[in-house]
């Protein structure tokens, strides 16, 4: 697994403050900051690191997203590679994104099984036989899927997905220079999400399908 910990960029611990993180980021803006390492590479490379670090953990709700997505805490003897690292990031999101959808589904246990009805009729009037056929399930998922989705989930969405965008370019997965690479990243997040909330809503209706 990848290692990302804004934490030790702060020189901090996963329980600090929000105090304690704001003072860690003081000081060390206050040691690596340009003004005070004139022609210094490696202390404009750490400031960015800081900077980076904080812009995440130094925001609450940022935190607590982060601490969703991050990877496990085992260190890396070579350097993690990029399509991994963006692999696992899709990885977390799909989960986010399907465990928000079939949790407002399993709360509605009477739309559930008004889908389930449209679904087993399609599946017998194609293949004349009730099964939970994927392909059936999937298909009306994408049609209705909006219906589930409020603007409180949207909004959290977008949240994570910021966060998630920019663990992406600290992890030098993309930069930001680079705005092809950039947008071909954030899609790929965003698809990665959608398909879990698809799958959401598959994993909700499997759970209270039963054959006729």
């Amino acid at each position: 697994m990848a290692r990302l910990d804004y934490y030790d960029t702060l020189g901090v611990s996963r329980e600090a403050s929000d105090e304690d993180i704001k003072k860690a980021y003081r000081k060390l803006v206050f040691q690596y900051h340009p003004d005070r390492n004139p022609s210094n590479t490696e202390a404009e490379a750490k400031i960015r690191e800081i900077n980076a670090a904080y812009e995440i953990i130094g925001d609450p709700d940022k935190r607590r997203t982060f601490e969703r997505l991050r990877w496990g805490d085992e260190p890396r003897e070579s350097a993690p590679d990029p399509a991994v690292i963006l692999e696992e990031m899709e990885r977390k999101l799909a989960d986010e994104g399907r465990k928000e959808v079939f949790a407002a589904l399993v709360q509605n246990v009477s739309r559930v099984k008004a889908e389930l009805a449209k679904i087993r009729a399609r599946t017998v009037e194609r293949q004349g036989y009730d099964t939970f056929q994927e392909t059936v399930v999937a298909s009306r998922a994408a049609e209705v899927l909006h219906e589930f989705v409020t603007p409180e989930m949207e909004t959290k969405k977008k949240r994570v997905l910021d966060v998630a965008l920019l663990m992406m370019i600290s992890q030098r997965v993309a930069k930001k220079e680079d705005e092809q690479r950039l947008k071909e990243v954030k899609e790929r997040l965003q698809e990665a999400y959608q398909r879990g909330r698809l799958n959401g809503y598959r994993d909700a209706l499997e759970l209270f399908y039963a054959r006729r």
